[in-house]
């Protein structure tokens, strides 16, 4: 095995990827916080801890696929995936497909 072997995070628990996301959400914080942006100028923007869960599994199914991007089509179907392997992240998921509505369902 190689040294930038990772498991991938489909096997992981939903909690394990919670974690991963909280970290990862606070280091970006801790980040602009140190280039002296202020935090009412970006916390809208930062995703949830979910959001980021569902970003990180979808790169891992985009991955998956030799790092092709999803047509509208293939979105949708894999975003749906993530909601049925993951049903605490459903609502989530079904948010992000309605804010995106026009690229997730190829309209």
């Amino acid at each position: 095995m190689s040294s930038n072997y990772q498991v991938p995070r489909t096997r992981a628990s939903l909690e394990v990827l919670r974690a991963e996301a909280h970290e990862e959400l606070e280091t970006v914080i801790h980040e602009r916080l140190l280039a002296g942006e202020d935090p009412w100028d970006f916390m809208d923007d930062i995703p949830s801890v979910d959001e980021l869960v569902v970003y990180l599994l979808r790169a891992d199914a985009i991955n998956a696929n030799d790092g092709q991007l999803p047509s509208p089509t293939r979105e949708y179907r894999v975003l749906r995936q993530i909601a049925l392997e993951h049903p605490a992240l459903t609502r989530t998921v079904w948010r992000m497909i309605g804010t995106h509505r026009g690229v997730a369902l190829g309209n």
